[in-house]
């Protein structure tokens, strides 16, 4: 049994407690795209206009993005394993509400709940993995199947989106976290051991507020970019009202005697390094999976499953590329030899997409791109989320694990929107250029929306190179050795 190799006092069924965080992080991730292919039957059933139907994506992400150092802080105070089930209860309460939705408000409003118990259980469930893989070697395993999730979940929501939307309902892409959610409680209940809580440690209210209405109004300004234009009253104050919250926040945890956001943990080079690789990898990533879904739906034609299937090959790629690849080889090599060639390998495949037309062979132009982005991104996810959170001293994991999250997340709620709106606004110059002949309106105007995708796609490419290059310049650790407690703390980093 594999169990015989691992340390004495470890928990024989840690594995089946693997199991239950993953299907919690699934859900999470899942529901940042699962709505995307259901979005055009619920904006018909719930009469929503074209300028207010991108709040079903941005109330989550906004809530979620924004609410998730807080939700760090309270795994950390009320302890993991309570914090975990009360964030599954009020997902799948949310998650209902959403489904039952009859005007286009309660979907909102349950979308953004859905985003506020996301920020309470995602924190959570890394900082119990965290905590109950503490073997080098065991751990890198661990992360690796943890790792393949949260960078798949997105296209998984795709497929299980496409599926439940054309043979059953837009409402089942919320309903199905119900079970999900309930075969989860029982599992941690059974399986999931708790943390103690943390005598004195109090939540930094002000620190709540400041960092959290910051991300708000920077995702918010972004998301406003599209309808409004970057010039906008609206969005500049909007991006300017965010820039210096966030700086009041970072003066304010130097002073707060119990900080939201303990600077020494982003002080350190390495996890500084692991939070800005994440959060431009996301960029990237979002952007992607926004112009492929209408790509394949719009002009190629494509149904929501077979959209869905299309993203299939996109998943695989990351799965092996994080728990084949990285899980394999992060105990013998540096983080940054995987992170470096993954950025790489998925600005290369963001590359291939630049060359996409209104006629492309999903074959030959879209499947190989596909499969080198997913690839890259199992390499980066796995190193970044196992060197992000080694080496923190257990108070601080569960405030680790979420600026973890926090990068996903905002990355990807600003790739949405900036990507997005450099994208329309590519189009509707190319159409104004080249609209000369009436008789051609339908081509130039497919031409043009593929136009304004691969103008954005070269944007990403740019992004991903300089998500590789911080992770050379900057994340500089060794690989894990064997036998060392990998949450042992280590000192920070003075490089």
């Amino acid at each position: 049994m594999g169990e015989r190799t691992a340390s004495v006092d470890a928990d024989p069924r840690r594995w089946w407690g693997l199991v239950v965080i993953a299907l919690a992080q699934l859900m999470v991730v899942l529901d940042a795209t699962i709505v995307n292919i259901a979005l055009p039957s619920a904006q018909r059933d719930l009469h929503m206009s074209d300028g207010n139907r991108q709040w079903v994506i941005t109330a989550y992400t906004l809530a979620f993005g924004g609410l998730l150092l807080l939700g760090g802080r309270i795994a950390d105070l009320v302890g993991r394993k309570r914090t975990f089930v009360i964030g599954l209860i009020g997902f799948a309460a949310a998650s209902a509400l959403g489904g039952a939705a009859t005007t286009s408000g309660t979907l909102f409003g349950a979308r953004a709940l859905q985003g506020v118990f996301a920020a309470v259980l995602a924190p959570s469930a890394l900082s119990l993995l965290t905590t109950t893989f503490t073997d080098p070697r065991e751990r890198g395993k661990a992360f690796g199947i943890y790792s393949a999730l949260a960078g798949s979940g997105s296209a998984i929501g795709f497929i299980v989106g496409g599926l439940l939307t054309e043979y059953l309902n837009w409402r089942w892409c919320l309903y199905v976290n119900v079970p999900i959610a309930v075969i989860a409680v029982v599992g941690a209940f059974a399986l999931l051991h708790d943390t103690p809580r943390h005598a004195g440690a109090r939540l930094d209210v002000p620190g709540v507020l400041l960092g959290c209405g910051g991300l708000v109004a920077i995702v918010y300004g972004f998301s406003e970019a599209e309808p409004r234009g970057w010039a906008d009253p609206v969005v500049l104050g909007l991006l300017a009202a965010g820039v210096v919250l966030i700086a009041t926040f970072v003066w304010w945890q130097n002073r707060a005697p119990v900080p939201l956001l303990p600077l020494h943990i982003v002080k350190d080079r390495n996890r500084a390094g692991c939070f800005l690789t994440m959060a431009l990898a996301t960029i990237g990533m979002f952007g992607l999976f926004l112009f492929m879904t209408y790509y394949l739906q719009v002009i190629l034609g494509y149904s929501p499953v077979r959209t869905g299937l299309a993203f299939l090959p996109l998943t695989a790629a990351i799965v092996v590329g994080a728990t084949q690849i990285s899980a394999r080889l992060l105990t013998h090599v540096a983080p940054r030899t995987l992170m470096v060639p993954g950025m790489i390998l998925a600005a290369g495949g963001m590359l291939v997409l630049t060359r996409m037309t209104v006629g492309s062979s999903y074959a030959t132009e879209i499947l190989p791109a596909l499969i080198l982005m997913g690839l890259g991104m199992g390499l980066t996810f796995m190193p970044v989320f196992s060197t992000a959170t080694a080496g923190v001293a257990p108070q601080d994991s569960g405030v680790t694990s979420a600026t973890v999250n926090t990068s996903q997340q905002v990355g990807g709620s600003i790739g949405t929107a900036l990507l997005n709106t450099v994208a329309t606004t590519s189009s509707a110059a190319y159409i104004t250029a080249h609209l000369h002949n009436p008789a051609q309106k339908n081509l130039v105007i497919r031409e043009g929306i593929v136009h304004g995708y691969t103008v954005a796609i070269w944007c990403a490419v740019g992004v991903m190179l300089l998500a590789g290059l911080i992770a050379g310049l900057m994340v500089t650790t060794k690989p894990p050795k064997y036998g060392v407690p990998a949450q042992e703390p280590v000192p920070e980093s003075a490089t």
